[in-house]
């Protein structure tokens, strides 16, 4: 009787790492199958890829907006372009959209797959040198405005995007972040131009913690939001208290003024939002959480940007 149990239970074990296994590939399957850019650009003599979306409404005689949007750590441009939804606004508005990838997670970067943008010295020092030549390439390619070009992102692509509006300040005119994983450093800015800036960020977030601090998916903490929100604006040198206002059932809205050069800072607060981008792609809530409709942060965003074009 010990040795027949002994036997259903090593049967259905292999059967659940079967079953296991199969899901698995599956997902890899489909994973490797939405791995999908259209554009490549070698810059510091490697071959790095993107995404670029051209809207219908398109035409070459006038300056138009470039959008860049940095995919979450362990994902590729096309997860980016559908949980953001950008292509959908980017074509009733007019406006250019790009999604970098960033080195590859696997492999040590030689293949395609899952990637990241690692945010240590050497790696940041490519990935700028990467975003600053891709802009140039599309400039070259099409009539970018170049006083109108944004950069956001998702989790450790809004952590990116933060830096990049840092470092390459004298090029981007504003910044968008969602369940942004920024540095917990102080003094990544230095000295760099006041940056118009909206983030958008769930109180529930397993991944980014609203509070900061450690996280199940990084070595490092990351900053705690309204502290990292209030030193954007200390470096903008926004004068006066912010004023905050209840934007939706589950959202509220804290926003810092008189900035220099207009460069004004909102933190979007979702009540019991998790790892997620409000108004997007609804990701598998048992892992990233709850996803809000209430407001669309695509849109919230585009208009931030619209009003903000790059001051000289």
């Amino acid at each position: 009787m010990k040795n027949r149990w002994k036997k259903i239970l090593v049967g259905a074990l292999l059967i659940f790492i079967g079953v296991l296994v199969v899901c698995i590939l599956a997902a890899w399957a489909s994973f490797w199958i939405l791995d999908k850019t259209n554009g490549r650009i070698v810059s510091s003599g490697v071959t790095r890829r993107y995404l670029l979306f051209v809207p219908k409404t398109y035409d070459k005689s006038k300056a138009t907006p470039l959008v860049i949007s940095l995919h979450p750590a362990a994902t590729w441009p096309a997860v980016e372009m559908n949980i953001s939804r950008w292509n959908e606004l980017a074509d009733e508005r007019g406006f250019l959209v790009v999604y970098p990838e960033g080195t590859g997670a696997f492999l040590g970067g030689l293949g395609p797959g899952p990637h990241v943008f690692p945010m240590e010295p050497d790696s940041l020092k490519r990935d700028v040198k990467f975003i600053s030549d891709l802009i140039d390439k599309l400039e070259g390619e099409y009539n970018i405005d170049a006083n109108r070009i944004y950069v956001n992102g998702m989790s450790n692509g809004g952590g990116m995007s933060f830096l990049l509006s840092c470092l390459l300040s004298e090029r981007i005119a504003g910044l968008g972040a969602v369940a942004g994983a920024y540095p917990h450093s102080s003094d990544l800015c230095g000295d760099s131009r006041a940056m118009p800036t909206v983030a958008f960020h769930g109180t529930a977030d397993k991944f980014a913690p609203y509070q900061g601090g450690r996280s199940p998916i990084a070595p490092r903490p990351f900053a705690n939001i309204p502290e990292w929100t209030a030193r954007l604006a200390r470096r903008n040198q926004c004068k006066g208290e912010p004023s905050e206002t209840r934007v939706a059932p589950d959202a509220r809205r804290l926003t810092y003024t008189n900035c220099v050069d207009d460069a004004d800072v909102v933190l979007y607060t979702i009540e019991g939002g998790g790892h997620t981008w409000p108004g997007g792609k609804h990701l598998a809530e048992w892992v990233a959480g709850h996803t809000t409709d209430d407001i669309s942060a695509t849109k919230v965003m585009w208009e931030f940007f619209a009003d903000h074009p790059r001051t000289r």
